[in-house]
């Protein structure tokens, strides 16, 4: 671990030295089992079924009137609740209940 600090034993790094992935995908909003729903960069690997969203957050409150739909097309609203993950986020293809092409004007400067 270059540039960490060492508390405890415990080794802590800046945040800003984390790599967030590489920044491919198209914009998504991912509906996943058990009600999570996230919103990022989404790319799927059709061979082992494992998806990765980079720069990703999860959708806590849509803040919309008209669903998830609403926000898809139109960007966060001012209610919107994101909840930023850091790092890259993977699940498999199987925990995927729908995903939701997002207008990606409207959604890069809120990832």
């Amino acid at each position: 671990m270059d540039q960490a600090l060492i508390i405890n034993g415990v080794g802590y790094i800046r945040k800003d030295s984390v790599e967030q992935g590489d920044l491919k995908g198209d914009i998504k909003i991912a509906i996943l089992q058990r009600g999570w729903v996230i919103v990022g960069r989404f790319e799927r690997n059709d061979i082992s079924s494992e998806c990765k969203m980079s720069n990703a957050s999860i959708v806590r409150v849509w803040g919309t009137t008209n669903g998830l739909g609403e926000i898809a097309k139109n960007g966060p609203t001012d209610k919107t609740k994101l909840d930023k993950c850091y790092g890259l986020v993977q699940f498999d293809y199987l925990t995927v209940v729908a995903t939701i092409d997002c207008d990606q004007a409207k959604w890069e400067s809120a990832l």
